[in-house]
């Protein structure tokens, strides 16, 4: 689903392109695995020879994986969650070289969380490509105990480490990568709230 860009904070995605470098690292998990298998149909002759691609392929299980094996890229690594991805990512990025161009495609929650360790790791924000595909669920940081809700698709939603219900804001922090969630029912924690999907 396309993201309108009615936040102000929220983050700007474009359409991954193929870019000259001497490495290319494309990170994505879910339907961000049809951005990378979009860019493959204008990528130059041995593009994928010097790719890395890493993927989370979340509910989509193997529907994309032999494709992007299909692109015979330098390394593939298939992770069970983005936790489980940053590792690795933080150790691709520690050892990379000049020249290294970085693709980001999926949910917010991915392209957040790796944007943070690329930028970390002094990775150019120019060098940082990134489109957005799929769900349009949030990753939600409680503003009061600072736990992280992923994947959160309804208005309210309950904290996952405090158990508050909470209201999630137009508010990206791009530090957090995430919305920030603000306790609804402050004033009187018994009045229940209707939840709707909010976030598909």
């Amino acid at each position: 689903m396309p993201i309108e860009p009615t936040i102000k904070s929220r983050p700007v995605y474009g359409t991954l392109s193929p870019q000259k470098g001497t490495e290319h690292l494309l990170i994505a998990d879910a339907e961000g695995a049809q951005a990378i298998l979009d860019l493959a149909k204008a990528a130059p002759e041995g593009f994928f020879s010097a790719a890395e691609i890493v993927f989370i392929p979340r509910a989509t299980g193997d529907r994309y994986v032999a494709a992007l094996k299909g692109l015979t890229p330098a390394r593939f690594y298939e992770g069970p969650s983005i936790a489980a991805a940053l590792p690795r990512l933080r150790q691709t990025l520690a050892t990379a070289h000049v020249g290294l161009r970085v693709y980001l495609a999926g949910t917010e929650g991915l392209m957040g969380q790796a944007m943070q360790v690329a930028l970390e790791a002094g990775i150019d924000h120019s060098s940082i490509q990134t489109e957005h595909r799929g769900s349009l669920a949030r990753r939600v940081q409680c503003v009061h105990c600072k736990g992280i809700t992923e994947d959160v698709t309804t208005q309210p939603v309950t904290c996952a480490h405090c158990g508050l219900t909470l209201f999630v804001r137009d508010h990206y922090s791009r530090r957090l990568a995430a919305f920030q969630g603000v306790c609804i029912n402050a004033e009187d924690r018994s009045e229940q709230v209707p939840v709707e999907e909010a976030f598909p």
